[in-house]
């Protein structure tokens, strides 16, 4: 079954009379980018929190934020490591000279490097304290994944109905076709009597005339392959490892198919239902943008 690629998990705990809060959100991506942060007592651990991310998840941007609240976490105590600070400086301030650099290295420069700024509040943590932190971002993670299924079960059902509602509309262009094609015929007809009306009709011409028009305006060959491409696209749907990437490019072949067959017919009423389409498979591309 499809996941959504938009989720949202909160999770809270205490332990040790402190608040850990974690923080989980997805959005669209094309592949997989995860965004963590944590209080730097934590970064040790980053590594496989990422890993743990990488694990359950296909696609999207994964942002995880870890707050350490309560008794001990006073954020308004930082210690500034100025020894680490020069270094920073004196290397950024070589590679500036070796390159020929022409930027400034600035305050903000500097910020960017998190080891400079510690709080002395987060720095040592007990195994039990880390072991529940753990607990807590991979509860949050389950509720995010939760969240994306849900959204995905709903992908689902839109999307199925938009499926049969363009085989439902096929099938109307599949009969339209040989309608289009005896009407084209009768129009020809009469207006072929109105230019020759002292002169027979000539049957023969006429009926080729009529099956060079039946053969260039011939669409079957698409109906078919667009019947195929729904058929396939169900199956994608209701699959384990659901790919968005292989649904989108399943939907690039079905508008190229009912663009050739809007460009083959003049018939109104068959441009009508080719735009019905269209409008159908453009609601189908906005949420494939979504799944996982």
């Amino acid at each position: 079954m499809i996941k959504s690629m938009t989720g949202y998990g909160r999770v809270e705990t205490v332990q040790e009379g402190r608040n850990i809060i974690v923080e989980a959100k997805s959005v669209n991506h094309r592949f997989l980018e995860i965004f963590l942060r944590t209080p730097s007592a934590l970064f040790p651990l980053e590594a496989e929190f990422k890993k743990r991310i990488s694990e359950r998840f296909k696609r999207g941007r994964i942002e995880v934020f870890i707050r350490l609240e309560g008794e001990g976490a006073d954020a308004s105590k930082v210690n500034l490591n100025l020894e680490i600070a020069r270094n920073y400086f004196d290397v950024l301030s070589r590679l500036k000279e070796e390159f020929n650099l022409q930027s400034s290295i600035t305050l903000k420069t500097l910020a960017g490097f998190r080891d400079i700024f510690n709080s002395p509040a987060e720095v040592q943590l007990s195994p039990e304290f880390l072991n529940q932190v753990e607990k807590t971002f991979l509860e949050s993670l389950s509720m995010l994944s939760n969240m994306r299924q849900e959204e995905g079960l709903a992908m689902f059902q839109d999307m199925e109905m938009r499926l049969k509602a363009i085989t439902g509309i096929l099938e109307n262009i599949k009969s339209r076709a040989p309608q289009v094609v005896v009407e084209y015929q009768k129009r020809l007809s009469e207006r072929i009597k109105e230019l020759t009306d002292t002169y027979s009709l000539d049957e023969a011409r006429l009926a080729q005339e009529v099956a060079f028009m039946a053969e260039r305006t011939d669409i079957t060959e698409e109906i078919v392959r667009m019947h195929s491409h729904i058929g396939q696209f169900g199956t994608l749907l209701q699959s384990e490892g659901t790919e968005g990437r292989k649904i989108d490019f399943l939907l690039q072949e079905m508008n190229r198919e009912i663009n050739t067959i809007g460009s083959k017919s003049s018939d109104v009423e068959i441009t009508r239902q080719v735009i019905e389409v269209k409008s159908e498979l453009g609601k189908l591309r906005e949420q494939a943008q979504n799944i996982e």
